[in-house]
């Protein structure tokens, strides 16, 4: 039988239990990171180990969750519970991490802080979901979302608990024939997909919104991932509600070795409409070309250079193990 990691040790998958007055039950309160592993040996590599633990870690503490997520205890759990998933699963050549964190048993309103309470930690291991090669080959359509995030909602741009709405609009978008649909701000602004970031290509030139963290970087003027520091205040952008994804990074950093122009701005739906291409990206799938946003083709209407270079490099990463 299958096993997770539970908070300190593992325990057989229908033995997990978590307490009723668990905060993340109780309220939504956690975060979550999910991560690839690729089968290496007799065991499994965890991509993007590091940073998938601090982005939790900073989450945590930027939301009150805890201010002391051990780093090196937390990256060491996700490798034993990638190796134990990959000797359960020996048919798997990816798996799948779904690693959860919630305020434990925490009354908010007793006050303590962080500090006061002993989150539950959570890990489960299985089989990737594999996804059919015709997405990426011939790309994917993309509807709109009806969910309008705020970039004053100190809740975005962390990938906390509170999914529901992302899931119900992936649930309309695939009722439409779609893999992802596209979410703008109430600002009307480009976020991303439900569960991925954003790019789009023009005239050669990839840009990406900007994501939470990055704010000031980019009013310096900033905006090119690869310049140096730019002097001067070049002008001011809203509190970003865009999660600064994994694959996103590596994506900058890919297009930085390519020698390829990067833009990190606001973009809108026009900017979205006029494309030559537009791809989403996330730690399940990699990079995910999108041909068609509702009735419009982007493009030519199929997946564009770039799309299928950075397509073939996450190949190659993920199939390194």
């Amino acid at each position: 039988m299958a096993s997770v990691f539970l908070n300190d040790g593992f325990v057989p998958r229908n033995d997990a239990r978590v307490s009723a007055f668990d905060a993340g039950f109780q309220h939504g309160v956690g975060l979550f990171e999910t991560l690839l592993a690729v089968r290496q040996g007799e065991g499994a590599r965890v991509l993007h180990l590091q940073e998938h633990v601090e982005r939790m870690r900073v989450s945590a503490a930027a939301l009150g969750l805890s201010e002391s997520l051990r780093a090196g205890a937390l990256e060491e759990a996700l490798k034993r519970a990638a190796d134990r998933a990959a000797s359960e699963h020996p048919g798997a050549a990816r798996l799948r991490l779904r690693l959860t964190i919630t305020g434990g048993d925490l009354n908010m309103l007793v006050g303590g802080g962080p500090a006061a309470h002993t989150p539950t930690l959570l890990i489960v291991g299985q089989p990737a979901t594999e996804y059919p090669a015709e997405m990426f080959a011939r790309g994917t359509l993309v509807t709109l979302a009806d969910m309008r995030p705020s970039p004053l909602d100190p809740m975005q741009g962390h990938k906390t608990l509170n999914y529901w709405g992302r899931l119900r609009e992936l649930q309309q978008a695939a009722a439409k024939g779609a893999g992802e649909a596209m979410v703008f701000s109430v600002t009307n602004h480009l976020v991303g997909g439900c569960v991925s970031n954003a790019f789009v290509v023009r005239d050669g030139v990839l840009m990406t919104p900007i994501a939470r963290g990055e704010e000031e970087e980019v009013a310096r003027g900033d905006d090119d991932f690869d310049a140096p520091p730019a002097a001067g205040n070049k002008g001011a952008v809203l509190p970003s509600p865009v999660l600064p994804g994994i694959v996103r990074r590596w994506v900058l950093d890919w297009a930085l070795g390519a020698g390829l122009q990067t833009r990190r701005r606001m973009l809108d739906l026009d900017d979205v409409l006029r494309a030559d291409e537009v791809f989403l990206t996330n730690s399940s799938w990699g990079v995910l070309p999108v041909v068609r946003l509702e009735a419009e083709a982007i493009g030519a209407g199929s997946p564009g250079e770039i799309t299928r270079g950075l397509t073939k490099a996450w190949g190659e990463l993920v199939g390194a193990g």
